[in-house]
């Protein structure tokens, strides 16, 4: 499965042990991690700036993820329906990139449950549909 992470799933990944680190792992050892430029900048940004973790933990976060995932190049097709423009160019990153799957935390994103046919997924939600757990109440 080609899976394209937002910032804010990533940066929890790094930031707090938990579920978005584990998702993280599962998606690097099983399936393709799909990220972009925009988010790369933007992750070192929040890094930085809310967790306060070291440079240099933050420049080799960001060797491991241009190296175990893919880059995709910046989309030229705008997704006007989204009114955060940083958001807007990070999604049609994901949509230009054919990912199966955009990953989020972003409640407004969220809400809007798929994009131009890609689903829109919490951490949670595809972390149940790995573990078979898809349309079930709770995560055992």
């Amino acid at each position: 499965m080609r899976i394209f992470l937002d910032t804010n799933v990533l940066a929890s990944a790094l930031g707090t042990r938990g579920l978005c680190s584990e998702l993280l792992e599962a998606i690097l050892g099983s399936h393709e991690l799909l990220t972009s430029d925009a988010v790369l900048l933007e992750l070192e940004r929040t890094l930085t700036d809310k967790f306060r973790l070291p440079r240099s933990t933050i420049h080799g976060y960001g060797a491991l993820l241009r190296t175990a995932g893919q880059v995709t190049a910046p989309a030229s097709t705008p997704i006007t329906s989204i009114k955060d423009s940083a958001d807007a160019e990070i999604v049609a990153c994901a949509i230009a990139a054919k990912a199966d799957v955009f990953v989020t935390g972003d409640k407004a994103l969220l809400k809007l449950g798929s994009i131009r046919k890609l689903p829109v997924r919490s951490p949670r939600q595809l972390w149940r549909q790995f573990a078979g757990l898809e349309g079930t109440k709770e995560l055992r």
